[in-house]
């Protein structure tokens, strides 16, 4: 006999907003920082995050039942993933882009209708603002900022650093480089590459404070300028994390033909977004993704693999190849 149709999925999926709120509150109030220190009592917690007492049983008991907190009795604690991945002390953090998503994401989202009968930004833009003019323009906006953008591209990033055959190649320059994450990783775990990051000059003081927290002031360098009026830096490998899903087409192929225009013969070009698969039936954070780019940007989309080696083939590069990374991320090789 076939199963019984239940509305389970509906309902999770419609009310998913509940869990993701719960958890996002949890993480702007420190939650998960106050107790990587050690277990607290219910009182003494309720004290120290300064929680109504009508609502923070309810709440901490919430995050138990969702698997982000245990608790014993009246004692509370982090559970190994929250304790690693939540804890702001901590290298491994990211919450970064939680934070950003609780912040921007959550209230812009609420307009995701209107979006998709207008084809229009709900953000900043979509009031005739310059987001990345204004983001850039606020020296704390922007570090959130580009923290956030190594919560969501560290494990890709380890991932490349790992993956990429990386015989052969001396030097790379990662374009849109945020705090340098990527580079990062790559001298950690290949320590004869040097590597530039590549942005706008007022990301150069948070990318050398980042390199010098690792110890890679000697092996990363930082290069100031913009990808839409100047050239690329030249590198043996160009990399583009997070980069080419915030624009249209025309903008997409000219950044693929600039980074093709600074590579030696033999050079690669690596991008990696959140790739949608070909049948567009699976990756469904992908899908979501670019969701994201219509309420973020004025004509930013994901894309999927087939999508973007058509592009790296159109540029010239001979060999093009998708490769899986972590979760919803794949990367996107071409060789010239």
């Amino acid at each position: 006999m076939p199963a019984p149709l239940t509305p389970d999925l509906i309902m999770q999926t419609g009310l998913a907003f509940w869990p993701s709120k719960t958890l996002l509150s949890a993480i702007e109030l420190g939650l998960f920082t106050e107790l990587a220190h050690g277990p607290e009592a219910f009182e003494r917690l309720r004290g120290r995050l300064g929680l109504h007492e009508r609502s923070a049983r309810d709440f901490l008991d919430t995050l138990v039942a969702l698997g982000f907190l245990t608790r014993d009795g009246e004692i509370y604690g982090n559970t190994p993933e929250t304790d690693l991945f939540l804890d702001r002390q901590k290298p491994s953090y990211i919450g970064g882009i939680l934070e950003m998503a609780n912040h921007r994401l959550y209230p812009f989202w609420g307009h995701l209708t209107e979006a998709l009968k207008t084809g229009k930004p709900q953000n900043e833009a979509g009031h005739g603002q310059d987001l990345f003019g204004e983001l850039y323009a606020d020296p704390a906006r922007l570090r959130g900022f580009l923290a956030a953008m190594t919560g969501i591209s560290h494990g890709a990033n380890m991932a490349i650093a790992r993956q990429f055959d990386w015989s052969g190649y001396t030097s790379i320059c990662d374009v849109g480089t945020a705090q340098g994450d990527l580079v990062a990783q790559i001298c950690l775990a290949q320590p004869p590459l040097t590597g530039i990051g590549f942005d706008l000059p007022q990301v150069a003081p948070i990318f050398e404070e980042y390199m010098a927290s690792l110890q890679l002031e000697a092996r990363a360098t930082f290069a100031s300028g913009d990808f839409f009026a100047d050239p690329l830096p030249q590198a043996d490998v160009i990399t583009m994390g997070h980069i080419l899903h915030d624009w249209d087409l025309p903008t997409k192929k000219m950044l693929i033909a600039k980074a093709y225009d600074a590579l030696p013969a033999g050079g690669a070009l690596i991008v990696y977004d959140c790739l949608i698969d070909d049948d567009r039936r699976v990756n469904a954070f992908g899908l979501m993704m670019s969701l994201n780019m219509l309420i973020e940007t004025s004509g930013g989309f994901d894309y999927t693999g087939a999508d973007v080696i058509g592009w790296l083939r159109e540029a010239g590069f001979q060999e093009a190849r998708v490769e899986h990374l972590v979760g919803p991320d794949s990367m996107a090789v071409g060789v010239k």
